[in-house]
């Protein structure tokens, strides 16, 4: 039985809202979690199928309602499903998510990706809720303190690899090349919600685009609920490259319209241990920093939730959120 009963919506890319939903399905009614997902991505599997079948990208979605699966034996199955790559098949499929491919043919079979997603909660008795942002075919675009206009999530999400990259040159704008048009579901949720979460992943490419949607920043700033930002444990070359705790938070603020609006933002504090500074700063990654005083001027009347919410897989030294803790310190609110 969950402790909690609260409705909440969370918005968010995979793998820091992977781990938002893991802990929030144990811990809260799973189905009263809604977890809003971007279609804009370009890169990998989902971007290859994509511009071939003319569909909307599967791999957020599909990562979220693995989150969502309430059986840890049935996740573990699934898991290993929707990651094989096909790797011995010869032909177009090979190296394509079979994960990915389930959801684009549901999506074809139910006509829609809103329909394809609600098909396989079903077919997977998934009790929570995916909702794609928007149903219109964007890119998403950014445009850099030199003027330097990027276009499509994966290109700018590795823009670090260019030659002429300048991590001094920061993301200044991002916008999509057409109008987006929101999901009815999404503003539906977030008019019932009691808590809205923005997740934590790559700022710029999955967090904040959800708020160029038509009408979701205005929903969230007239909705009664609270409003939480979990901010990322480390900084992301090409994206937030030096950014402290106010960097992020002036950034969200920028987008919802209103700095009053964020209630609270939760911030690690724990100090990493040695192993795993040491690998994260051979790959030129430090930690966020938090800079209390800038952000309470940013916004005044936040609250910083302070605590230790990492873990670190040492088998594939990964460094991320603990699920049950940060899922903890947001219902507790």
């Amino acid at each position: 039985m969950n402790k909690y009963r609260q409705k909440i919506v969370s918005f968010g890319g995979k793998t820091g809202h992977f781990q938002l939903l893991s802990g929030l399905k144990k811990l809260n009614d799973p189905s009263q979690i809604t977890a809003v997902v971007g279609t804009w991505d370009s890169g990998g599997s989902s971007g290859i199928l994509r511009s071939e079948l003319g569909v909307l990208p599967p791999g957020d979605i599909r990562a979220c309602l693995l989150a969502l699966m309430e059986d840890d034996n049935q996740q573990k199955v699934a898991q290993r499903l929707f990651d094989d790559r096909l790797k011995e098949v010869a032909g177009p499929l090979k190296g394509h998510s079979l994960g990915n491919l389930i959801g684009v043919r549901l999506d074809h079979i139910f006509h829609g990706i809103d329909r394809g997603t609600e098909a396989e909660r079903a077919l997977f008795r998934i009790r929570g809720h995916v909702f794609p942002a928007t149903l219109t075919d964007l890119s998403l675009i950014c445009m850099t303190k030199n003027g330097v206009e990027i276009e499509g999530e994966a290109d700018i999400d590795s823009r670090k690899k260019r030659a002429d990259f300048d991590p001094k040159d920061r993301i200044m704008r991002i916008y999509f090349n057409r109008q987006a048009e929101t999901n009815p579901k999404v503003l539906e949720a977030i008019t019932k919600a009691d808590k809205i979460i923005f997740a934590p992943g790559d700022l710029y490419t999955s967090v904040l685009p959800h708020l160029l949607v038509e009408g979701v920043a205005e929903a969230v700033r007239k909705s009664k609920a609270k409003v939480i930002f979990v901010l990322n444990l480390i900084q992301k070359a090409g994206e937030t490259d030096n950014f402290k705790a106010s960097d992020f938070i002036k950034a969200l603020v920028y987008y919802l319209g209103d700095a009053k609006r964020l209630d609270y933002v939760i911030s690690n504090t724990g100090k990493f241990d040695t192993e795993t500074v040491k690998v994260y700063e051979g790959e030129g990654k430090k930690e966020v920093k938090l800079d209390e005083l800038v952000c309470k001027k940013i916004a005044p009347k936040v609250k910083i939730i302070k605590g230790t919410f990492w873990e670190y897989l040492k088998k594939v030294h990964l460094l991320r959120h603990d699920p049950l803790e940060l899922a903890l310190a947001i219902l507790k609110l």
